[in-house]
């Protein structure tokens, strides 16, 4: 690992060469960065895929093909070797999410078999055959689960109770569109239902909480590991489709591993409290965060000094956003790290439309994006994701809500050390070292590489290899 000249600043970054020589390089290789020129509205149906992947918090880990570089005015992830994708099917999205479940083996959340089967039996973009088939594994794993608990095998219910729940939210991912569909809530309650049966179950304690916010509640689960406190604890934030109980496996039981809690709670725009309160995403993410703070300052068993606040895939704008605000947390982890998500989305728009977008009759301008949605379905799962958990009625209307979403400005109030990282061949953290380099706090800065087979989006596939990186540095930062 290689620091910069200021004791507080770390960056560790591998070019392919050096990943087989062992040695760290300054150079950010495998990156690009094109300028815009004169285009007419042909140019946003080029650049749909690039755009699927520039709205910010695409919590996608397919290999979405780059804007044509004449009309991309930011850096784009360029791929340099092998990648994680292309793993089973053609169909990107679904390939990434095939790899997303994959990615929950290391913490009990999958196996490996039942992922590969049961995705040989959906054919390419057949998102009805999704549904249908990953509900059918889960309801198999569920009825394993009640077979083992009925002979008293509790450890083989826990873990099929477990799988369960990867399996269940694995099967409503493609219904992320506004209006709400019935079936999408109906995914979300056998997931959590599935959670909350394994939680008596587990070798830990987990404890289902109830956090004041504004004039409701926020539902969590409070992870121990037990003996002698007070703990240090991990508060975790999820992406856009993500969901507390996968925030177990994406977290929890890493930091439990390792002797700490964590938090895991549902916020606006997520999991039941998108698809029960009605609760939509918002820019001030601190409003969210302190509540859950002040609660975990009135549990004896948490040390309030040790803190930590870790933001994955939209996370990684959300809990850099409350950590400018909120001072009580000890240390930031930022993974697939974004500076300015709604300035992202609007620079994949040729240059000239750039205004339109922001100001234009918005008429015209969505028929024009429910055209090239009609072309990518990338384009439109972001899209009409981001409108159901924004709560907007059409595209325009949330590319402009994002505009409020931006760390410009503010990254520099962030006051606790903060790690900062992403993978190569993610779009979403593209940003990751310029919200870096706006942060004066001490800081580190990694980059997930290809070849270590952890350059996907939240470095799916590596997470043993994530949870060590992380850990190993936030046991020293807050031993410090």
């Amino acid at each position: 690992m290689r620091g910069s000249p200021d004791r507080n600043e770390v960056v560790y970054t591998h070019s392919p060469m050096a990943l087989q020589s062992g040695v760290g390089t300054e150079p950010r290789e495998g990156y690009v960065k094109s300028i815009s020129h004169r285009a007419n509205r042909r140019d946003v149906l080029k650049g749909g895929s690039a755009l699927a992947a520039g709205i910010v918090g695409v919590q996608s880990h397919g290999n979405e093909k780059a804007l044509a570089s004449d009309v991309t005015p930011v850096a784009t992830p360029m791929a340099a070797g092998p990648t994680l994708t292309g793993i089973l099917f053609s169909d990107d999205e679904m390939d990434a999410q095939l790899l997303r479940a994959l990615d929950t083996i290391y913490a009990g959340g999958a196996d490996f078999g039942e992922c590969f089967i049961t995705s040989r039996l959906i054919p390419n973009g057949d998102t009805a055959a999704w549904l249908a088939q990953w509900q059918a594994l889960g309801d198999r794993m569920t009825a394993n689960a009640n077979g083992s608990l009925a002979t008293g095998n509790v450890v083989s219910a826990r873990e099929a109770f477990l799988r369960a729940v990867t399996y269940y939210r694995t099967s409503s991912i493609f219904l992320y569109r506004p209006p709400l569909d019935p079936a999408f809530a109906h995914a979300f309650d056998l997931q959590r239902d599935a959670f909350q049966q394994a939680a008596p179950l587990s070798e830990w304690t987990i404890e289902v909480v109830q956090i004041p916010y504004e004039q409701t509640t926020l539902e969590g689960y409070l992870l121990l590991r037990g003996g002698p406190g007070p703990h240090p604890i991990v508060m975790m934030v999820d992406g856009y489709d993500g969901t507390k109980e996968e925030l177990y496996f994406s977290g929890g039981v890493a930091a439990l591993r390792r002797g700490y809690a964590a938090l895991l709670v549902d916020g606006p725009g997520q999991g039941g409290v998108l698809i029960e309160q009605g609760l939509h995403f918002r820019p001030d993410w601190e409003a969210v965060v302190t509540p859950q703070v002040d609660f975990l300052l009135t549990r004896p068993e948490i040390d309030p000094e040790r803190i930590v606040l870790m933001g994955r895939s939209w996370g990684g704008y959300l809990a850099p956003r409350a950590a400018t605000a909120e001072h009580r947390i000890a240390a930031l982890v930022a993974d697939s790290a974004q500076y300015d998500p709604g300035g992202t989305a609007l620079a994949f728009f040729p240059k000239e439309y750039q205004d339109q977008i922001l100001t234009a009759d918005p008429g015209p301008l969505n028929d024009m994006l429910y055209g090239v949605m009609k072309e990518n379905p990338g384009l439109a799962f972001s899209l009409e994701r981001g409108m159901l958990t924004h709560g907007f009625s059409t595209p325009i209307e949330y590319v402009r809500g994002l505009q409020e979403y931006t760390l410009v400005g503010i990254a520099d109030q962030i006051q606790c050390p903060s790690f900062i990282c992403n993978g190569e061949n993610d779009p979403v953290g593209a940003t990751a070292k310029a919200l870096y380099d706006a942060i004066v706090a001490p800081k580190e800065y990694i980059e997930f590489m290809n070849l270590e087979g952890a350059g996907q989006h939240d470095e799916a596939g590596a997470a043993a290899l994530f949870s060590q990186r992380v850990f190993d540095w936030l046991d020293m930062t807050l031993a410090g």
